[in-house]
């Protein structure tokens, strides 16, 4: 098949996601062939570093062994079975080893990051409902807050564009000030705007504690309005806050868990439990679609009854696959064999001398680095940068999807050295190109 007629069939078939879809009219699809460690082969042979791990998902790279060998072995046995009434192997196992790594238990199964989000709100609420205040039904998330994109997700979302256009269908949530460190005054440490923000979020409690069911947060790093940065000691604050106030904490750990931020979970490095964690993305590998959330015992409990309308009213077909349970467990596998999080450390500050000069360049300011997320601003960036950058990189050779004028580097963590190395160069020569593009007033589209 060439490479035109898959283009043309893609188009004419297939609505991409997060897309203008007018925009391939002048930046093309790249039709994608193969995948192997951090890389990305197209059908011209052409080479893509996946310097984003595919929206954060490929920890282990394209194409890791010891997952596809899970996957395979589990096809020999038990492809998949509805999850009411019947249980299996994997999913059995898979909840265990989550409820050890996370404090918490009952792990319920979903497909994808903002399923798990309506989850962990709808559990919320039903839980108070159960124990007889329905009046706490209010959700309260941080400016800039990205938890997904259905309709309960959305509520508790605060980047315009993907709320605005659906708002007549969502329930107002309340904003709480972000704790983003690039906001400190003269003098002020992160820790000092961590402390600031979380009297802002007392003081929202203090007036509408008796409406509110949760507060959800990403915890360490909001990713999708740009990978802001803030201090643990935000995280410590609001869990004492909603213990004070009768608040469920959820920790949306969906782009930040296993091992992402040099912890398996970021909210450990501020020593606290959350009532709630939301886990997907990195969960498989970036093979299968699958997400859980995992609630305390005290939250079980409320819906322990002989009343069916006291049950947690949620299904989906694929809940707890066991393919994609099987998945899981050999990430969760490689974590043990591999000592990940020591072997992150290691590779987080070997990477950082490399992609540190970065900041050197004129126009980057805000340079930011928490395990293995790196980040910085474009001052004055034009009119189009994302998109021009996008096309920059890869002409490069290599994946780099902006969030406006914040360019990002998530990259698979069994990338080697070398390439991070041409990950760091490729960054630097992309910003001069999509600058330059941008004063020639070329807006260069992407999706």
């Amino acid at each position: 098949m060439s490479n035109a007629n898959l283009l043309t069939r893609s188009l004419a078939a297939v609505w991409h996601p997060c897309t203008q879809m007018k925009r391939h009219e002048s930046l093309p699809l790249i039709p994608l062939a193969s995948g192997e460690g951090a890389w990305l082969v197209d059908m011209d042979g052409q080479r893509y570093l996946d310097g984003i791990s595919s929206w954060w998902v490929n920890l282990f790279g394209h194409g890791e062994p010891r997952i596809k060998a899970a996957i395979r072995a589990q096809l020999d046995t038990l492809e998949h079975a509805m999850l009411a009434g019947f249980t299996h192997r994997p999913v059995v196992e898979l909840s265990e080893r989550l409820a050890a790594l996370t404090g918490l238990g009952h792990a319920f199964y979903a497909s994808d990051g903002a399923s798990a989000t309506e989850i962990a709100l709808k559990m919320s609420a039903h839980y108070w409902r159960n124990r007889g205040e329905p009046g706490k039904h209010r959700f309260v998330h941080l400016a800039g807050s990205y938890h997904g994109e259905t309709a309960g997700a959305l509520a508790v979302t605060d980047v315009p564009v993907f709320r605005q256009a659906y708002a007549p269908l969502l329930q107002p949530g309340l904003t709480a000030p972000s704790p983003d460190a690039r906001n400190a005054r003269p003098g002020e440490s992160a820790a000092d705007v961590a402390e600031r923000a979380a009297a802002g979020l007392e003081a929202l409690f203090t007036a509408h504690g008796d409406e509110i069911a949760a507060l959800i947060v990403e915890p360490l790093v909001q990713g999708a309005c740009g990978m802001v940065m803030y201090d643990p000691a935000y995280l410590t604050r609001a869990r004492a806050l909603c213990d004070r106030h009768r608040v469920h904490l959820i920790a949306d750990e969906i782009a930040v868990g296993f091992g992402r931020t040099g912890t398996f979970l970021a909210s450990e490095q501020a020593g606290i439990r959350p009532d709630f964690v939301c886990l997907s993305k990195g969960i498989t590998g970036g093979f299968l679609p699958l997400a859980a959330v995992l609630s305390t015992d005290e939250v079980y409990a409320a819906f322990y009854d002989d009343d069916v309308t006291r049950g947690f009213l949620h299904s989906h077909s694929y809940t707890g696959n066991p393919l994609a349970c099987a998945a899981a467990l050999a990430v969760l596998d490689i974590f043990d064999s591999d000592d990940v999080i020591k072997a992150n450390r290691a590779r987080a500050e070997r990477w950082d001398a490399l992609f540190r000069p970065l900041a050197d360049h004129p126009q980057v300011r805000h340079y930011r680095h928490r395990g293995m997320i790196w980040a910085f601003d474009v001052a004055d960036a034009p009119t189009g940068f994302a998109q021009a950058y996008f096309a920059a990189a890869l002409a490069q050779g290599v994946l780099l999807r902006p969030i406006g004028h914040t360019v990002y580097l998530m990259p698979p963590y069994t990338m080697n050295d070398d390439e991070a190395r041409q990950l760091a160069g490729a960054a630097r020569v992309a910003l001069d190109a999509a600058l330059v593009a941008g004063a020639r007033g070329n807006d260069v589209a992407v999706a």
